[in-house]
């Protein structure tokens, strides 16, 4: 997997899409499964490496959905012994936040399923995947913020954010 994932800390390095990113989610998905998977509900891939075609930092972004995000606290420790690092909800209010690999190779983020951090995560994914032209639009961008911000990373993360903004308001369904 090696190959195909993992970028260095700090830095933004975009990779063609991969065809092998859909099947080493699949693998990650079936160890968080056997590790937590009483206390998930579900488990989504989304993120750029879930959208056929779109460049992206080659780290798999995995969404977990809980009912219930203090009852979630239960999988801190499982998800640690397969491998993630918790990092608690690094600025995202009532998401637990894991990361995994050096360099870094997933990250996964644990949400309760009736939230607007998950129905907006999937809201977009599917968006991308139902209209190849947004896809190709956010590609672009992604490339253009990738070279203006190739040594900061939260400056591409803001910039990113706001053309998911615009993207998310296009009136696209």
């Amino acid at each position: 997997m090696s190959t195909i994932l993992g970028v260095e800390s700090g830095r933004v390095t975009l990779a063609r899409a991969h065809d092998a990113w859909a099947a080493a989610y699949e693998r990650e998905r079936a160890r968080i499964v056997a590790a937590v998977g009483d206390h998930v509900v579900a488990i989504e891939h989304v993120g750029s490496t879930s959208i056929p075609g779109v460049p992206a930092k080659p780290i798999l972004d995995i969404l977990m959905g809980v009912e219930d995000f203090e009852k979630a606290r239960v999988c801190i420790a499982p998800m640690t012994n397969i491998g993630y690092e918790y990092r608690g909800e690094n600025g995202i209010p009532r998401r637990h936040y894991f990361v995994r690999g050096d360099p870094r190779t997933h990250h996964a983020h644990m949400v309760e399923v009736e939230s607007d951090n998950w129905q907006t995560t999937l809201r977009f994914r599917d968006l991308l995947r139902a209209h190849s032209d947004l896809a190709a639009e956010y590609g672009r961008a992604k490339e253009l913020l990738a070279r203006t911000y190739a040594d900061d990373r939260k400056a591409y993360q803001r910039a990113k954010d706001k053309v998911v903004e615009r993207i998310l308001s296009s009136g696209h369904t």
